[in-house]
């Protein structure tokens, strides 16, 4: 079925064309005539199937004979995902003359004020937090908003939005069409839907607790010790091109890609620490081919789009069972084939036993057959404390939310003292004296 054949107008389907995409994904077939209607929507699917172009291609195509001001609101839970969703609204909008914006946290606020009170968009994609900073500051009006959508809705309500999200609502008109998009369906996030929608459609589309067909999937039991050793190999086999490797914290990530970078690897952190330049980059190194691993947090989980990443790895193994569907999508997107690894330490069998049971299967055991699973581990260098990564800045909220308000200034860091060792409390003033 093409893309033709699903209502779409000459304008909206030459951005298809310009994209490079012939044929629809099954989910696209599905919501496009639905949204093309005027129904409210609530659809699930995995990651990777084309969600995205779901919801945008027919808003454009209903936007096209509207007045000239903000009309559709795009809300997303990450900058990532959030500069991802309006990178696709320009492709496929760019022979239509609607225009297309996006706000979020970790950036200065003066030049997105500018663009919503100078320039106008017709549609903006945001986060909640911005966009709550940007109307008190009565620089964008919600008022005439004809078309909303809540994309990544319980990563959303995840992360603490639930309260922001209702306080948009009741900025919003009532008459309106409002599309949901989410993995699962979290009590805070089904009060959000009930007071959101009117009479929604549904659609169930590959659920999360099935992963892409093309991701091949495997468990490497390693003590904890040993993981980063393992991992090192890992990332030096041939078939390994691009790599996003997965810990559960902040420092993790930082550590991690640290001990990497000194064995010789190309990488990168991101998470939410890092400035929202860094991410930026980071993710460019990463597409441009420049770095050849990216460790992150699952901030990164539902706002990495790149094409051609080969391998998923988990050096921490989840929590969530979602977040680990969430993780392995990164790969073997839009039918591609793609590799997800798991580095399981023996206190970890109490979380991959939740994962198994949610997929509701059992994942495959590997071992490499080059790695002695009884070495002692390889000791960081010495020196190894100093080499650190250039900071990045916590906000308001951290990697909870994009609240955009400035970073909390850090304390000043102590005087290095002389020769490496530390001065004893009164030795200062003895030196005064002399």
């Amino acid at each position: 079925m093409p893309f033709a054949s699903l209502g779409l107008p000459p304008s909206v389907l030459r951005g298809v064309r310009a994209a490079g995409y012939q044929q629809p994904t099954p989910i696209q077939q599905k919501a496009i005539p639905i949204i093309l209607e005027g129904h409210d929507l609530i659809g699930a699917a995995q990651t990777g199937t084309g969600k995205t172009a779901a919801f945008l291609l027919p808003l454009l195509a209903r936007m096209l004979d509207g007045p000239p001001w903000l009309r559709t609101l795009i809300l997303t839970p990450t900058r990532e995902l959030a500069a991802q969703v309006e990178t696709n609204a320009r492709d496929y909008a760019r022979f239509t003359g609607l225009r297309v914006g996006v706000v979020y946290g970790g950036v200065p606020i003066g030049p997105q004020e500018r663009m919503l009170r100078q320039e106008g968009v017709d549609l903006l994609v945001a986060t909640p937090g911005r966009l709550l900073d940007l109307h008190g500051r009565q620089s964008v009006s919600l008022e005439d908003i004809q078309y909303l959508v809540l994309d990544e809705a319980d990563r959303m309500v995840d992360m603490g939005f639930a309260p922001d999200l209702g306080r948009i609502l009741r900025l919003l008109p009532k008459k309106r069409q409002t599309l949901l998009f989410s993995a699962t369906m979290p009590p805070d996030l089904n009060k959000v839907a009930k007071d959101a929608l009117t009479d929604p459609r549904r659609l169930d589309l590959a659920p999360p607790s099935r992963p892409a067909a093309g991701i091949t999937q495997a468990v490497y039991p390693v003590p904890r010790a040993l993981k980063t050793d393992l991992l090192d190999l890992m990332l030096g086999q041939d078939e390994v091109g691009s790599a996003i490797v997965f810990t559960r914290t902040k420092h993790g990530a930082d550590r991690l890609a640290r001990q990497l970078q000194r064995r010789g690897h190309t990488v990168a952190p991101l998470h939410g620490n890092r400035t929202q330049s860094q991410r930026e980059r980071a993710l460019r190194d990463l597409k441009r081919g420049r770095i050849q691993v990216l460790v992150a947090t699952d901030i990164a989980s539902r706002g990495i789009d790149v094409d051609g990443i080969s391998h998923v790895i988990n050096f921490d193994v989840p929590h969530s069972p979602e977040d680990y569907v969430h993780r392995i999508g990164r790969t073997g997107r839009v039918d591609a084939v793609g590799d997800a690894f798991t580095l399981m330490g023996p206190e970890e069998q109490k979380d991959l036993t939740a994962i198994e049971r949610f997929l509701g299967r059992a994942i495959p055991r590997v071992t490499l057959p080059d790695f002695d699973y009884h070495r002692r581990p390889t000791p960081e260098p010495a020196g190894s404390r100093g080499d650190r990564f250039e900071r990045g800045e916590r906000g308001e909220r951290g990697e909870r939310g994009e609240r955009g308000r400035a970073p909390a200034p850090r304390p000043a860091a102590p005087s290095e003292p002389m020769h490496g060792r530390r001065p004893k409390p009164d030795e200062g003033r003895r030196r005064r004296r002399m």
